[in-house]
C-alpha cells in the first residue's frame, strides 16, 4: 500500500514495535486443560503477540492463560476475545499454541530482516496551492455537493493511518483530539504524541482529502464539514501490524465513529492466507475486529492496494513478507488483502483523471465495491493534491482514492443520520456513477492488454459499482 515502508534501521530493540498474534482456540478447549507452565526464562528480546481466544472468554481466564504461558497481557478486548501480550520467553508461542497466536516481530527476527517496507506512493511538490488544482474533487462533483452541504459535525471519520497533523491550518478545525489515539502497542494511547505524525506525511494527506477546510485557502476536502480523528496504526518503520489495526477498529467502535478510512494493507503479508497457521490467526483477529466495528455502526472503507493484482484470482504473491526477504509464493482464493476483502468492508480501486483504472491499482470481481480518484503520474492531471505536515503535496495510489470514498460516505451519513453502517455502505454503492469496462486497456501501447476487466457495466472488476459521486450522495 502507499505507506512508507522503510528499512529497519536498528538493532534488535527496534523490532519491539512489531509483532502480533491471532488465532482461534477450539471451542472445546477449557482453561483448566492448559498445563501449568514451567519456570519462565527471560533471554529476550521482548516480543509482542496477538492472541485469539474462544468467543466470550472472560478477561480473567485470558489473562491467566497468558500469565501461565510466561506472558504479560497488554490489553484484552472482551468483545472479540482477542488479547495483545508480550513475552521475553521463547517458549511463549509453544505454550499458548501456534494455532492461537502469531508474532510478526518474531518472524522478522527469525528472517534477520534488514529490509524496509517499500513506499509505493508517488510524491511531487506542487508549484502552487489552490483548490482549482484539485481535479479529483471536480471528477466526483464535490464542489457542486458543497453548495448543498459540506457535511455534519456529528459525523466522525477515523483516519487509521500514520497520524494527522493537528496544527495544519486546513485540518485544525476538523480534527477531534479527544477522539484520537495511538495504537502502536495494541492498546489505545490518547496522549497527543501517540497519534501525531512522526516519519510519514501519509495520514495527513489522507485526512486532507476527507475534510480539509473549505475556506478559500489551501485545499478543500470531500466533506469539509465533518470531523476527523487521528488513529495511528503505522509505526515509524512504515508497518501496519495486525495488533495495531485491531486496536484501531476497536477504538473507533468505542468512540462511536461513523466511518474509518483504511489506506493500507496489514503487514507482513500482502495476501493473508487462511490456510497458513499464523496467517489464519491474523485473519481471525482482524475479521472479528471489523465485524465488531460494523455491529457498532462503524463503516469500514479500505484501499484495494497498489500491486496491480486481480484480487479474485491472485495466483502469486511476490511481495511478502514485507518485513523480511520477499519470496514468490502461490496464493489461492483463501488468501485475501486485509482489511479490503473482508465482508462489510467497502473495497476501493483507483482511477486517473480520465476515469480509467490506474495501472497500479489492484482490482477484482467481488473485491472492488467502488472506485475513486487516486491519480496517475502518466495521466493528464497527474496525482492528487492534499495536505501534508509541511504544507501540501501530490501523491498517487489507492490510498488517495480511499479517502474520496470515505468522504462521500461521510456526506451520505450527514444527510441520512438514521442509517446504520451496512445501509450506509449500500448507499455508497448505489450513488456511484456507472463505469463500464474499457474497450482497450493497453496503457503502455504495446499491443498487449495490461489487465482484463470482467463483469458488466453496472458492476465489474475494475470499478465495482462505479465512481463515487458527492453530488449524488447528497441529492439522491
Amino acid at each position: 500500500m502507499p505507506l512508507p515502508h522503510r528499512a529497519r534501521a536498528a538493532a534488535m530493540t527496534a523490532l519491539l514495535v512489531a509483532g502480533c498474534l491471532a488465532a482461534s482456540l477450539p471451542a472445546s478447549a477449557e482453561p483448566d486443560l492448559v498445563p501449568a507452565a514451567p519456570s519462565c526464562i527471560q533471554p529476550g528480546p521482548l516480543l509482542r503477540y496477538l492472541v485469539v481466544f474462544p468467543q466470550f472468554t472472560p478477561a480473567e481466564t485470558a489473562d491467566s492463560e497468558i500469565t501461565e504461558a510466561c506472558g504479560l497481557t497488554t490489553v484484552y478486548y472482551p468483545q472479540i476475545s482477542v488479547a495483545v501480550a508480550t513475552s521475553p520467553d521463547p517458549g511463549f508461542l509453544g505454550r499458548i499454541g501456534p494455532q492461537r497466536a502469531y508474532s510478526a516481530q518474531a518472524e522478522s527476527i527469525a528472517k534477520r530482516s534488514v529490509k524496509r517496507k517499500k513506499d509505493d506512493t508517488e510524491l511531487f511538490r506542487p508549484s502552487g496551492v489552490r483548490s482549482a488544482e484539485q481535479w479529483d474533487m471536480d471528477l466526483i462533483n464535490a464542489p457542486a455537493a458543497h453548495e448543498i452541504t459540506t457535511g455534519s459535525k456529528s459525523v466522525v471519520v477515523g483516519v487509521l493511518d500514520s497520524g494527522v497533523d493537528a496544527r495544519h491550518p486546513d485540518l485544525a478545525g476538523a480534527l477531534a483530539p479527544e477522539l484520537s489515539a495511538g495504537c502502536l502497542t495494541g492498546k489505545p494511547d490518547t496522549s497527543p504524541s501517540a497519534w501525531a505524525p512522526t516519519t510519514s506525511p501519509h495520514g495527513t494527506h489522507v485526512a486532507g482529502t476527507i475534510a480539509a477546510a473549505d475556506d478559500g485557502r489551501g485545499t478543500t476536502g470531500v466533506a469539509p464539514g465533518v470531523r476527523i480523528a487521528s488513529v495511528k496504526v503505522v509505526d515509524d518503520e512504515g508497518f501496519i501490524y495486525p495488533e495495531y489495526a485491531v486496536c484501531g477498529f476497536m477504538w473507533a467502535a468505542a468512540q462511536q465513529m461513523t466511518i474509518t478510512n483504511n489506506s493500507y494493507f496489514i503487514d507482513p503479508y500482502l495476501f493473508t492466507c487462511q490456510s497458513e497457521p499464523g496467517q489464519r490467526v491474523v485473519y481471525e483477529a482482524v475479521r472479528r475486529a471489523v465485524d465488531y466495528a460494523t455491529s457498532s455502526n462503524v463503516l469500514t472503507v479500505a484501499a484495494a492496494g497498489n500491486a496491480a493484482a486481480d484480487l479474485s484470482r491472485p495466483g502469486r504473491d511476490s511481495m511478502s513478507p514485507t518485513n523480511g526477504e520477499a519470496q514468490t509464493r502461490p496464493v489461492d482464493s483463501t488468501c485475501v488483502v486485509l482489511p479490503a476483502q473482508l465482508k462489510n468492508v467497502v473495497g476501493v480501486s483507483a482511477v486517473d483523471s480520465t476515469k480509467t483504472k490506474a495501472g497500479y491499482s489492484s482490482y477484482g470481481l467481488g473485491a472492488i465495491d467502488v472506485t475513486a480518484p487516486g491519480g496517475d503520474s502518466r495521466s493528464p492531471n497527474g496525482c492528487v493534491l492534499s495536505t501534508v505536515p509541511s504544507g501540501y503535496d501530490y501523491s498517487c495510489g489507492t490510498s488517495m482514492a480511499t479517502p474520496h470514498a470515505a468522504g462521500v460516505a461521510a456526506l451520505i451519513a450527514s444527510v441520512h443520520p438514521e442509517k446504520d453502517a451496512v445501509s450506509l455502505g449500500r448507499m455508497l454503492n448505489a450513488q456511484a456513477e456507472t463505469l463500464a469496462c474499457p474497450a482497450d486497456y493497453d496503457l503502455n501501447r504495446t499491443g498487449v492488454q495490461d489487465a482484463f476487466c470482467t463483469g458488466y457495466s453496472e458492476y465489474n472488476s475494475f470499478y465495482g459499482h462505479g465512481l463515487v459521486d458527492a453530488l449524488a450522495a447528497v441529492t439522491k
